[in-house]
């Protein structure tokens, strides 16, 4: 039976693989989505409710929770002694720790993943990325652009009818549930099974998708007379936290693909808030996760808000994805 380790007790178990600085900052990012999840569970009561009347960098209009848990998150960071900086997806430019030039890590985090859910009560999460700080000069932007294979740690956690941590630090991926104010640990070395029956993508957009990946849904719908011989499931909430914790918690794949009404945007997650701890975390239980052109961790960004097409989940069947992209 697993024995239940508050999260400072399983870190502290950790030493050999977790720095004291990097306990620091997994604690500091716990603590401030532990509030978050009470702001969450109250609802309109916590007045949360309803467009903040501004938009991010991405120009998507920002929900009143959006910028309650962007403002708590960047705050505690940035007064942690182990961030140099943080970067938002809600915030056009990273923010410098005062005197964090040679503070080990960089975070990275999507504060209210799934925000367009907030207002009908289905679940949402906060993501996070966690990188070595490397600079030796002025930290900017372009610090942040490392591949998502040199992350040190990455997780999320989601805000549903329990509100569960799921992170790794390159060690496996462990899961935690919040009791009260402290996270328990309940679930450990998480495995995503190599195939599955279950999918999640966004069947409206149909009709844009280019020819590998209409070719592999259209296959997955034929079902058992099909040339898969087997009946598929699809499951779509529309927040990529709560689908991809549903593929950890019993395989699936999840796919958010390029598609033809903007040839030249490359995908529509973000690479560095989504794409990048989302994928590390599914190779660490045993999946993978793919581009579209190559190995999600393998992309090298090119910009702090960058752009990414993601299938990832059950191995099997990402690998196969991958083999209708690379042959097409």
């Amino acid at each position: 039976m697993l024995e239940r380790l508050t999260l400072p007790q399983f870190l502290q178990n950790k030493q050999s693989h977790c720095s004291p600085a990097l306990v620091e900052v997994l604690n500091t990012l716990t603590t401030e989505t532990i509030q978050i999840a009470h702001m969450v569970r109250q609802g309109a009561l916590a007045n949360i409710f309803g467009s903040a009347n501004s938009e991010n960098i991405q120009g998507e209009t920002q929900k009143k929770l959006d910028v309650i848990a962007n403002d708590r998150l960047t705050d505690a960071l940035l007064n942690c002694q182990s961030v140099a900086a943080v970067a938002s997806e809600e915030m056009d430019n990273c923010q410098i720790a005062p005197y964090g030039q040679h503070h080990p890590y960089l975070v990275l985090f999507d504060p209210l993943d799934g925000s367009s859910n907030i207002d009908v009560n289905v679940s949402i999460g906060t993501i996070f990325s966690i990188l070595k700080n490397p600079a030796q000069d002025a930290i900017n932007n372009t610090t942040f652009l490392q591949p998502g294979r040199q992350q040190v740690a990455a997780g999320y956690v989601v805000y549903g009818p329990q509100t569960t941590l799921v992170f790794s630090i390159g060690q496996g991926v462990e899961a935690f549930t919040l009791d009260n104010n402290s996270f328990i640990h309940t679930h450990s070395q998480i495995q995503i099974p190599a195939d599955t029956q279950e999918f999640a993508i966004n069947m409206s957009n149909v009709r844009h998708w280019y020819p590998p990946i209409q070719r592999y849904i259209q296959e997955l719908l034929a079902g058992e007379t099909g040339p898969r011989g087997k009946n598929f499931n699809m499951r779509w909430i529309a927040s990529m936290v709560a689908d991809v914790h549903r593929i950890l918690s019993r395989g699936g794949t999840f796919m958010y693909p390029q598609d033809q009404r903007e040839p030249g945007k490359p995908g529509k997650l973000r690479l560095m808030y989504e794409a990048n701890p989302m994928s590390f975390l599914v190779e660490q239980a045993g999946g993978k996760a793919f581009s579209g052109s190559e190995r999600i961790l393998d992309i090298q960004p090119q910009q702090l808000h960058q752009r990414c097409a993601v299938m990832l989940g059950s191995a099997n069947e990402v690998e196969r994805l991958a083999d209708y992209h690379l042959k097409a």
